[in-house]
């Protein structure tokens, strides 16, 4: 009987910048697919004279490719490289959405057509596989990689509203016969219907933080289903240490571009009330018509009015949680700390406090803890901790006997 999904295309997505891992991640993914003639790939190739090893000459004969060629000195980061790819997109059946330092497994094509069809039997008429992919290091041999497929845990809210995940382990995944609910959306790994390139496509004004569940939930108001697939289909290189530049290290717009990106998405999650028009200011680039945002937060357990989250999100139970559950503010940040100011202490004392000076929180670490959170220089200090009040500022307080300068900062 012949397979339905046999002949489909994918429009594979890849914004690629000054990395050497480019030519590998193609090769390896044309080489384990099952069709590789069906596979429409795009590239947003963002590369410099400097780089020896970055060519695409193989390709641009090949017809399946559609190479945009983009001097690095030019490029305005990776949503607006991101946008430019969607731009192509040509009615495929499937797309996927891809960095550009990855690694296959065999026959991944099929596999992710066939978890498509299976949810879509499921009842789930618009389904979306993405995820923090599973780790792996190009200086490492493969049986070193990690084996097991990841999911993504909500970690914290940053100071500035954006939604930091983690990857974690799918519990019991050897047993499971189906991809797992999802809260959030990975940009470096998404695979679903070609459609969703028009549906909600990349806003360009995004830089990089901010993207990733700006896009999960408005994916979501307009009809998506998330999902992690249960089985391991690629790998994903996480450090960047191999590569000789970031596109935020010579970028002089960066921290300006950032901030505008934050407004943006504090605007349209609301995140701590803020609101700005959707029609006015996002257009294409807003929220869906299927579903509301509200729906996403009971969906998630998280809550952005108040940066809230439901216990059962934090501990990493999969969705939906029990809508009866009450949403908790937990407040969750890291104090990076040169080790120089920490020298011969034997502990040091770490507050926060609110906009009127109050304390709302302590932790001290040893002298034990400092040594075991030292990294490169940089003592790093965690609080997490569940607070009715936004803090306003972080205070770190040395102790070698008696009480050293303070460093403190604001957030």
């Amino acid at each position: 009987m012949l397979n339905p999904l046999t002949g489909k295309t994918i429009f594979v997505q890849i914004a690629s910048f000054r990395d050497s891992q480019l030519l590998p991640t193609l090769h390896d993914m044309i080489d384990r697919a099952d069709e590789p003639e069906n596979l429409r790939i795009c590239i947003c190739w963002q590369h410099s004279e400097e780089d020896e090893w970055d060519h695409l000459l193989e390709f641009k004969g090949d017809t399946r490719f559609n190479i945009i060629d983009i001097d690095a000195k030019d490029s305005k980061g990776v949503c607006w490289a991101r946008n430019l790819i969607q731009q192509e997109y040509d009615g495929e059946d499937f797309t996927l959405q891809l960095d550009s330092h990855h690694r296959f497994v065999d026959g991944w094509d099929t596999m992710m057509k066939n978890q498509i069809l299976q949810l879509q039997l499921h009842g789930h008429a618009k389904p979306l596989i993405t995820g923090y992919m599973t780790s792996f290091h190009p200086s490492l041999p493969k049986d070193e990689w990690a084996k097991d497929p990841w999911q993504m845990r909500f970690d914290r809210f940053t100071p500035d509203g954006v939604i930091f995940f983690r990857p974690d382990s799918i519990p019991n995944w050897e047993q499971r016969t189906m991809p797992i609910p999802a809260r959030f959306y990975s940009a470096h790994f998404c695979f679903t219907l070609g459609t969703f390139c028009e549906e909600v496509p990349h806003d360009p004004r995004y830089y990089f933080h901010g993207e990733e569940i700006t896009i999960g939930v408005r994916a979501y108001t307009h009809g998506y289903d998330l999902f992690h697939s249960h089985k391991l289909v690629c790998y994903h290189e996480f450090s960047r240490d191999y590569r000789p530049d970031k596109h935020w290290d010579n970028y002089s717009d960066c921290t300006k571009h950032n901030q505008e990106t934050y407004r943006l998405m504090r605007g349209l999650l609301g995140i701590d009330g803020e609101s700005l028009s959707d029609k006015e200011t996002y257009g294409t680039y807003g929220l869906g018509t299927e579903r509301t945002i509200a729906d996403w937060e009971q969906y998630a357990g998280v809550q952005f009015s108040d940066r809230s989250v439901k216990q059962d999100t934090n501990h990493g139970k999969l969705p939906p949680v029990d809508p009866e559950q009450e949403f908790v503010r937990i407040f969750k940040h890291c104090i990076d700390v040169p080790k120089s100011k920490l020298e011969g202490v034997e502990f040091v004392a770490t507050f926060l406090k609110d906009k009127d000076d109050k304390e709302l929180f302590r932790k001290d670490f040893s002298k034990e803890d400092i040594d075991r959170l030292t990294h490169e220089g940089n003592v790093t200090l965690w609080v997490e901790t569940a607070l009715d009040d936004k803090p306003a500022e972080w205070i770190v307080w040395p102790n070698d006997g008696e009480w050293l300068d303070k460093l403190s900062g604001t957030l």
